[in-house]
């Protein structure tokens, strides 16, 4: 037997020893008549409260044990809830008995590290001038069959981190912390569209064709209606778009959206997105707004607009507040392989793509998934901020063509640090146009490629009615994870695992 498996064997043993020996302590309580698992309520208050009130004043507070300490008559507790850790002190001269036997004694038999315990009492500094609370009354709120961390191996690794994540964030203030963090996140973004005229709107995770992005769907099946549907890939593109052909002018929507393809540093299957619309503006009006999104939710999440982003193998100093650039397609990729990416042909973009060794699927490739493949190689060389700006058609089916210049249509994609954090256009709402660019994606599947968007001919019939001039963008939780310098996965509070 290896010696790994020889301290998995003996961790195993050591866990069911504590857990047996906890059990018989959870029966005792319950043979004195306590319900260790009461429903409550309990009203606490807050320890970040309690910890500063002066001397002599009634407190109630309620955590779990974080650390116990045993001195003749005297225990001391170390209690966490949310707000904060506070020292709670029993002796015996100042229990109240709630019921006969369950006194000092009782208590310091049968309560351990990890029990949630709610207590009555005065504040008080000890000798050594620790703020606490002295006991009068306690009460058990609920019995921990296992032990913490601290007692038994801890957190080994990073994937016990996160398979166990409750754990990490009782004990780990930085992945506590990146939860509120998120929070502020989404809450400033929100705030921010609602302080210039957008109402958030709710449109379908279920639909019959997906729409609104490049990606491969997750399906399955609706038994009461018998048949097939998918998650969604993108925040309702195409429902939102005809809220524009309804006459709502400003809408967003913040939610999960879902996407059947590979695990990465800043990739995930379900992940959290935000997608705005707004009519009667264009793709320019969208970047100045995009740009003082940024600004916002960067000033209200972290208090700050300059981050360090390590990223692709190399360290960005990014500062949101200076100037943003603009980065034609065409002319980056010239600048940075010294191909032509208008004029290329397929075989041409594929030559230079193995030349450079940039990774790209052989399967089902065609000259858009080429371009894109060249692009993405040299993205990573462009710290930003910036948008890119100028892209071909053939990677933009839901974008307008831009007015001269044949080929090209009116999108950006925000550049920060090697990647992109967002993505909108002018939108398409030429029916006929649209329906042409639906049945080129349709032969782009046809040929192998399951990223290619679609045919929606409901979505074409409502833009038959008239949808006026729109600019969308939709950006994800991955530019979190990039303010915070972590991977998506860090920063998602449950993220999935493969089971064990």
């Amino acid at each position: 037997m290896s010696e790994q498996n020889q301290e998995d064997l003996v961790s195993e043993l050591e866990l069911n020893q504590y857990i047996a020996a906890r059990v018989k302590k959870l029966e005792t309580i319950q043979a004195a008549g306590i319900n260790p698992y009461p429903s409550g309520p309990f009203l606490k208050e807050a320890i970040a409260d309690v910890i500063g009130r002066p001397l002599g004043e009634q407190a109630k507070i309620a955590g779990r044990i974080m650390r116990e300490r045993v001195m003749g008559s005297i225990a001391f507790f170390e209690l966490k809830d949310e707000s904060g850790q506070m020292q709670v002190v029993l002796s015996k001269k100042d229990l109240a008995e709630s019921l006969p036997g369950v006194d000092f004694d009782f208590w310091t038999a049968n309560l351990d590290l990890g029990d949630i315990i709610g207590v009555s009492g005065e504040r008080f500094d000890t000798k050594t001038g620790e703020r606490s609370v002295k006991i009068k009354e306690l009460i058990l709120l609920s019995k921990s069959l296992r032990p913490l961390p601290d007692k038994f191996k801890g957190l080994r690794d990073e994937e016990t981190k996160l398979r166990k994540r409750y754990l990490d964030i009782l004990y780990n203030a930085e992945t506590r912390d990146l939860i509120y963090q998120k929070d502020k996140f989404w809450n400033s973004t929100r705030q921010f569209l609602k302080n210039h005229g957008f109402i958030e709107v709710y449109t379908p995770v279920l639909e019959i064709t997906t729409g609104g992005g490049d990606a491969r769907p997750f399906k399955t099946h609706h038994n009461a209606l018998d048949m097939e549907v998918y998650l969604r890939i993108s925040n309702g593109e195409l429902w939102q778009k005809r809220l524009m052909v309804a006459g709502l002018e400003k809408t967003f929507e913040i939610g999960r959206q879902f996407r059947n393809e590979g695990m990465s540093a800043e990739h995930l299957q379900e992940y959290d997105q935000m997608e705005f619309y707004w009519a009667y503006a264009n793709y320019e009006l969208g970047m100045n707004l995009v740009r003082d999104l940024f600004r916002h939710v960067a000033r209200e999440t972290f208090g700050t607009e300059t981050f360090v982003m390590n990223r692709h193998g190399a360290r960005f100093e990014i500062n949101l507040a200076k100037p943003w650039e603009r980065y034609d397609f065409n002319e980056t990729i010239s600048n940075l392989t010294g191909i032509n990416a208008a004029t290329a042909k397929l075989e041409d973009l594929v030559r230079k793509l193995d030349s450079l060794k940039a990774h790209y699927d052989p399967k089902g490739i065609n000259r858009a998934r080429a371009l894109d493949a060249l692009w993405k190689w040299c993205r990573v060389k462009i710290a930003g901020p910036g948008f890119l700006i100028n892209e071909p058609l053939e990677l933009s089916p839901l974008a307008k063509r831009k007015a001269g210049v044949p080929g090209i249509v009116e999108r950006f994609h925000v550049i920060i640090a090697g990647s992109e954090l967002g993505n909108g256009y002018s939108e398409l709402n030429d029916p006929i146009d649209q329906r042409a660019r639906f049945d080129e994606q349709q032969r782009l599947r046809d040929a192998g490629d399951e990223e290619a968007q679609m045919s929606d001919l409901d979505f074409v019939e409502a833009l038959e009615y008239g949808m006026p001039p729109t600019c969308g963008f939709g950006m994800s939780e991955r530019v979190f994870a990039y303010m915070t310098d972590r991977t998506v996965r860090e920063c998602q509070t449950f993220p999935l695992m493969r089971p064990i």
